[in-house]
């Protein structure tokens, strides 16, 4: 589902200069962006009191709020577009800016170390939605939608990047969330703690390292398997054989975000797409995915 991000250096310049020109722009205005056909309590907005961001992904751009403050903040993600969008968030440390990432991703190899991936909402289906509550130091930060479906070019090389601000706290800076299942990333593995059943989960993710990981939860039509799956994303002719219901993206060993999700009956997995920094496979070639049934 997603591509080594040094092996579309060329492709993604453009459109991460396209982005550093609106981070010049942009203000720390947070009044909701009006989009066509949608209501004032549907268009992109932070609400510092219960700090919730809303962010709107189609294709191909990315509608979220200029800023937020630092803390524990849920993004919820509402996926307006026909196509997967997932919103992976990059912190740009030691002042550097969307414009320095554009030049940086000139050259091959995986990104610098100033930009570190912190999380974000997983992809849902298309029409859907998930979520991820994070805590944001200050700082500058990059939105980017890393999936590649269909066609092979990942979307924030046609525009899905929208550079954001993390202000420092004037107030509340959030509270951790509780959770009742807790997911260990590692390589290549899921290390599972509390019961996945049916109904609403609050799951917390580490990652437990040495590489960045992510958890996407796939649930399969019924009969179904990860092998149709697999068919399906390299030659993606007609409906999928499972839906994407969200999760993690992807995370720095040594970091915690959280997710929540609801379980009906069925066959699930919990897969990783992140390309392996050997030898640039998924983590999902490499054995990172755990299927688990929901009865």
């Amino acid at each position: 589902m997603y591509r080594p991000l040094g092996s579309v250096a060329v492709l993604c310049t453009a459109a991460l200069c396209a982005c550093s020109q609106k981070e010049s722009a942009a203000t720390k205005d947070t009044t909701p962006v009006a989009q066509a056909g949608g209501s004032a309590a549907s268009q992109a907005s932070f609400d510092p009191t219960t700090r919730v961001a809303i962010v709107h992904t189609k294709d191909f751009s990315i509608d979220a709020p200029d800023s937020v403050s630092a803390g524990w903040t849920t993004f919820h993600l509402v996926n307006d577009g026909p196509s997967l969008h997932h919103v992976q968030l990059v912190r740009l440390d030691s002042g550097k800016t969307a414009q320095d990432l554009a030049a940086a991703m000139k050259n091959p190899g995986p990104p610098p170390r100033w930009a570190v991936f912190v999380g974000g909402p997983n992809a849902p289906d298309p029409g859907t939605q998930s979520n991820a509550t994070l805590n944001l130091t200050a700082g500058n930060y990059v939105m980017l939608c890393l999936v590649d479906m269909p066609g092979g070019v990942p979307h924030f090389a046609k525009g899905m990047t929208r550079p954001f601000t993390v202000t420092a706290a004037s107030g509340s800076t959030g509270t951790e969330p509780t959770s009742d299942v807790a997911v260990s990333l590692a390589d290549y593995k899921f290390n599972v703690q509390g019961a996945l059943s049916a109904g609403t989960h609050t799951v917390k993710v580490s990652n437990a390292g040495p590489q960045p990981h992510e958890v996407e939860i796939m649930r399969f039509d019924p009969g179904k398997t990860v092998d149709d799956l697999n068919a399906w994303m390299k030659n993606p002719q007609g409906p999928p054989p499972a839906h994407a219901l969200g999760g993690v993206d992807a995370i720095v060993p040594g970091t915690t975000a959280y997710f929540t999700t609801d379980l009906t009956p069925g066959d699930y997995a919990l897969m990783c797409f992140i390309p392996d920094a050997k030898d640039g496979k998924p983590h999902l070639e490499h054995g990172m995915i755990k299927q688990f049934k929901i009865s």
